[in-house]
């Protein structure tokens, strides 16, 4: 066979002609295809079919009407399905394995597909021609045809009944079954889909038929699904334990926003002594001003505020460090106590200043902060 140079002569000129019109795209053509996506496997493909609806039908008139068949198909309870070798050889590498090790007999050969009831066979070998399947053959085959596509390795059709399966032929009483056949199958999310579901509904998944049969035949399977909810649970219970950390540490820091709020810009009823109270002031937009307010009342009232004398006078303790530990410049800070606090901070122990580290870098990731002054010297020391 000749080269392109030889088939097709190159003219000089050839830059100087009008080229000719391209062939219109796929979605401009006019033709008798489906256009506009197709159904195929039962679901809705991408891109364009070149395939008409009446091309499809005729590989099904093909497959049951078995014209010029060469392989006949020997199923359970003597049923014999007749077919063409060489689709069944192109559409499964096991099945043509199959075929050049049998013997022929005349033009014919013979292969045996048992296990399996001999509809689900036929269904599945009619999918080998045209991909196509009857919803009732799927519904009351589909475990049959994962296994069959598993064994002859045919991945479209796996993934089909994959599909099937997850859009609701999955039901808490054949969960068990379907997520050992997965494991079986090598269907990696088909078995992460009744894994999940199995965890899901554990008290009724585990009061099946299916759960009892699983409980004799693979006593091992049922201690990782119960090691499975137990993990599970615990990292449950751990998410839920971050979140209500990352809520205190988060009402901690809106706490030191209305502390300076309240000491620098002054709110409602209380500030700064030179603060010039009006009679009718704006709500504030500090939610934890109001608490905060009658801790400063009662701290600035109660005589036993001395740290420990009081539970309510220690927490207030407790904030002013916290925001000594958060304040960018003590020296113009006018929050009560911040330099002191920043003193007792270079004489406090190790131990206490690693607890007061840990509390202050787990309130700066709770909240971004950026662009708060007075905590901007406590972002880059801390990160």
């Amino acid at each position: 066979m000749g080269t392109m140079d030889n088939i097709i002569e190159v003219s000089p000129l050839a830059d100087e002609r009008v080229a000719p019109m391209a062939p219109p795209l796929p979605g401009t053509a006019t033709s008798s295809y489906n256009q506009k996506g197709y159904l195929m496997n039962g679901s809705q493909q991408r891109g364009y079919c070149c395939v008409s609806t009446s091309t499809k039908e005729l590989w099904d008139r093909l497959f049951d009407e078995g014209y010029r068949a060469d392989v006949s198909i020997n199923t359970d309870n003597g049923g014999t399905i007749y077919a063409h070798s060489n689709i069944l050889g192109m559409a499964s590498p096991v099945i043509k394995g199959m075929l050049k090790k049998s013997k022929r007999r005349g033009w014919q050969r013979s292969i045996s597909i048992p296990g399996v009831p001999h509809d689900a066979v036929r269904a599945f070998i009619r999918f080998l021609y045209s991909s196509c399947y009857e919803k009732e053959d799927m519904e009351e085959f589909v475990l049959p045809l994962l296994v069959l596509s598993h064994a002859y390795v045919v991945p479209e059709l796996k993934q089909v009944c994959v599909q099937q399966l997850e859009q609701g032929l999955l039901t808490i009483e054949n969960v068990i079954d379907i997520f050992q056949l997965a494991l079986l199958c090598d269907a990696p999310r088909l078995s992460f889909i009744c894994h999940r579901m199995i965890l899901r509904n554990i008290k009724a998944v585990s009061a099946t038929e299916g759960w009892q049969a699983m409980k004799q035949s693979h006593p091992i399977l049922e201690r990782v699904l119960l090691q499975s909810k137990i993990d599970e649970d615990n990292r449950q219970k751990d998410r839920i334990r971050k979140i209500n950390e990352g809520k205190i540490y988060l009402q901690l820091y809106e706490a030191m926003e209305a502390l300076v709020h309240i000491c620098r810009d002054g709110c409602r009823t209380i500030g700064p002594h030179d603060k010039d109270f009006k009679a009718n002031q704006s709500p504030c937009d500090y939610a934890a001003c109001k608490g905060l307010e009658l801790l400063v009342r009662h701290f600035a009232a109660c005589k036993l505020r001395v740290p420990g004398g009081c539970i309510h006078c220690k927490r207030m303790w407790q904030l002013l460090e916290l925001h000594s530990r958060l304040c960018d410049n003590s020296d113009i800070c006018k929050v009560p106590l911040c330099r002191t606090f920043r003193e007792k901070i270079r004489r406090q122990s190790k131990k206490d200043e690693i607890k007061w580290r840990i509390l202050v870098k787990k309130i700066l990731r709770t909240k971004t902060i950026a662009g708060a002054p007075f905590f901007s010297s406590a972002i880059a020391s801390s990160t």
